[in-house]
């Protein structure tokens, strides 16, 4: 297998092969990455109502699959807090004071595996895909799942990476194998 592309997403700057694509002064990560949508021209209007780890996770793969055909390509993701931090947001809004109920715009963002759906529903993926919780990353781990996937011709490449987001730390390493 070989590496195609590389994104990495850290400290408000977004790199594509060891080229810096975008750089904000923004610290937090929600105006880094609003910052970052606008710059960048991506035109996904359901990138606004994402939670944060979606956006990181959106980001990273936008880089490397913009102006591709992504047809038969698959998702393997990993990161260590899961949703953890949405999870945070949704156990505060049930219990706000001000709240009449939970914010169901919030639950549906208290699963990792959300932003894999979301990065296969703008590029109209139809392959596998599969977001694992573990210790820390694991590139062997993931790079031998993606063989599996390749192997069995169910996809000709396999986007993979490391999306961890918990409250302001954040971390994206994203790259693109192919056989």
């Amino acid at each position: 297998m070989k590496k195609t592309n590389i994104c990495i997403i850290e400290n408000s700057t977004i790199t594509v092969h060891e080229g810096i694509i975008f750089e904000s002064q923004n610290t937090t990560f929600q105006e880094f990455a609003k910052e970052a949508y606008k710059s960048l021209d991506l035109n996904y209007p359901k990138f606004h109502k994402m939670d944060s780890l979606s956006k990181l996770a959106f980001l990273s793969a936008e880089m490397l699959l913009k102006n591709q055909d992504n047809n038969r390509t698959a998702l393997v993701f990993a990161n260590k807090s899961s949703s953890l931090d949405t999870d945070f947001k949704y156990q505060e809004s049930i219990n706000s004071e001000d709240a009449y109920f939970p914010s169901p715009a919030v639950f549906v963002y208290t699963l990792p595996n959300i932003c894999v759906g979301e990065i296969s529903i703008r590029h109209q993926m139809q392959t596998e895909n599969a977001f694992f919780v573990l210790d820390e990353f694991d590139e062997n781990f993931l790079n031998d799942y993606a063989q599996q996937i390749l192997q069995s011709g169910k996809a000709e490449k396999v986007l993979c990476g490391w999306v961890e987001l918990y409250q302001e730390s954040y971390k994206a390493f994203v790259y693109l194998l192919t056989l």
